[in-house]
C-alpha cells in the first residue's frame, strides 16, 4: 500500500533529488544500456535547477519519503541538467510550441507504485493550464514503456553525444493534451518529425 503525495520541489530538496537521480540512473538504466552507457548517461542527465526556480518541478513522496521527481517546462531546453551543454532558456509559445516534460526520475525502491504517472498527470495538467496543447520529452530507454502506456508516441529516436565517446540513446516523444492516446496530428505537421 502506498501513500503518495505530490508537492512542488523546493531548493532545499536539491541534495535529496540529486541522490535520487543518481540512484535511478545507476540502477534503472542497467537493463537497457551497457555499463559504459550508464556511466555516460550521468553527463547528459540530472537536475535542472531552473525548473525548481520556475515552480514547475514536482516531488512525489511515499509515506513522507521522496520517491520520485519530475516536471515540465515552458522553456526550450528538451533535456539535461545544470551541467549539460546546449541548454536554451528561451520561453516557448503555447500557441506554437510543445511544453517540455523534464527530468523524470523514480527511486529504484519506489518503481511500479504510480509515481511516474502521478508526476506526468500533474505536468500535463499544469501545462494545459498555461495554454499548451502539446507536450514533448526526451525519454530514456528505461522510461519509454511508461510514457507509451501514458499515451506518448515516438517522434524520433536520437542520441546525445558525451565526452566519454558513448552516444546515449534517447527518444523524442510527444502527446497532444486532451486529444487522447497517440493523438499527434499537430506534431507531425509542425515540423517535429524528421524524415
Amino acid at each position: 500500500m502506498t501513500d503518495l503525495s505530490l508537492r512542488l520541489a523546493r531548493p532545499e530538496d536539491i541534495p535529496a533529488l540529486t541522490a535520487l537521480m543518481n540512484a535511478a540512473i545507476a540502477e534503472l538504466l542497467t537493463p537497457f544500456l551497457p555499463p559504459e552507457g550508464v556511466k555516460a548517461s550521468f553527463e547528459v542527465m540530472g537536475l535542472d535547477s531552473q525548473l525548481i526556480a520556475d515552480g514547475t518541478y514536482f516531488v512525489v513522496e511515499d509515506g513522507g519519503q521522496i520517491a520520485g521527481c519530475g516536471g515540465w517546462s515552458r522553456r526550450a531546453t528538451l533535456f539535461g541538467g545544470d551541467h549539460s551543454a546546449g541548454r536554451d532558456a528561451a520561453m516557448l509559445d503555447p500557441a506554437r510550441d510543445a511544453a517540455r516534460v523534464r527530468a523524470m526520475y523514480t527511486h529504484p525502491d519506489h518503481v511500479r507504485k504510480g509515481v511516474g504517472r502521478t508526476i506526468l498527470a500533474a505536468c500535463e495538467q499544469a501545462a494545459a493550464g498555461e495554454g499548451f496543447t502539446r507536450v514533448e520529452m526526451a525519454a530514456t530507454m528505461g522510461g519509454v514503456p511508461l510514457y507509451e502506456a501514458c499515451g506518448y508516441v515516438l517522434i524520433e529516436p536520437f542520441t546525445a553525444p558525451t565526452s566519454k565517446g558513448y552516444d546515449v540513446p534517447l527518444a523524442r516523444m510527444g502527446k497532444t493534451l486532451g486529444g487522447g492516446p497517440g493523438a499527434l496530428g499537430p506534431l507531425a505537421s509542425h515540423g517535429s518529425m524528421r524524415g
